[in-house]
């Protein structure tokens, strides 16, 4: 497979993080499983309909390019079909601030791109899949994102891209309550907030935070111990690691290195 990770253009860079292609070559076509893991951003995934097809866990197909909202339960997505997909890794508060949507309403689902588009008079999906060139098609996915962002005017919430960025520094590990106080706001009221603009609460995104944190020290085998990653992450002990691995990721460290292959990060294949 191939695999390229590209910096958005410079008008989109405070709502994307990154595009990325992943392509399988022309005889490749055996069905392949990916197993999305919880890293507190949204996204949206292209495939090309022609070469294969996505489906979720309980078989029912996948549109063609869809959004979908913050991951905290484990899901799958199996293709039928040559890879010829193109993603987006959005920022936390990407929903609301590109398509005003409430984050929340797409938490563990997704909505179809292209009848989002056609309600605006905008195919989409027929003219994603007339560009022969993935550079061509990231432009023309960019410039429907600003069309996107202008027509519905969603000015960032400040506290909330304050609050975002303390939990992502702090690795989950900074106070709710402080920032609920800096907010101030009543631990309803925050709640709330942040989930209208984020999807899931305050205290999830630090465990999602908590738990990414843990996953890059293993990925780049920066321990000893499964405990020294525990103790480095502030969990409790090595048992409370290893559930709230398991919880995010569907297996156990030891068992996530045996059975996946991360070739895009936090959308890994499951092996064997």
């Amino acid at each position: 497979m191939n695999y390229e990770q590209i910096p958005p253009p410079a008008y989109l860079r405070e709502h994307v993080r990154y595009f990325w292609v992943l392509e399988s070559s022309s005889r490749d076509s055996s069905p392949k499983t990916f197993r999305p893991l919880a890293d507190g951003c949204p996204g949206l995934l292209f495939q090309q309909p022609e070469q294969g097809v996505f489906y979720d866990q309980s078989r029912k197909q996948l549109p063609g390019i869809f959004v979908y909202g913050q991951t905290t339960s484990q899901a799958q997505l199996c293709l039928s079909g040559q890879l010829n997909t193109i993603g987006i890794c959005f920022y936390p508060n990407a929903l609301k601030s590109i398509f005003g949507f409430n984050a929340s309403e797409l938490t563990n689902t997704c909505t179809d791109l292209n009848e989002l588009a056609e309600k605006q008079g905008f195919h989409l999906l027929e003219q994603l899949s007339s560009i022969p060139s993935t550079g061509g098609r990231i432009e023309l996915l960019s410039r429907f994102l600003v069309s996107q962002i202008k027509k519905n005017e969603a000015t960032a919430d400040g506290l909330i891209q304050y609050a975002l960025s303390q939990l992502i520094q702090s690795k989950g590990n900074v106070s709710l309550k402080e920032l609920q106080k800096t907010a101030n706001l009543s631990e309803r009221s925050f709640e709330r907030k942040f989930n209208h603009w984020v999807g899931i609460s305050p205290k999830m995104f630090a465990k999602i935070c908590r738990f990414q944190a843990s996953l890059n020290q293993f990925r780049s085998n920066d321990f000893d111990r499964l405990s020294d990653i525990a103790f480095d992450n502030l969990y409790a002990d090595q048992s409370h690691f290893i559930r709230s691995f398991k919880e995010f990721a569907g297996f156990s460290p030891n068992q996530f290195q045996k059975r996946s292959i991360e070739v895009v990060e936090n959308f890994p294949q499951l092996i064997g």
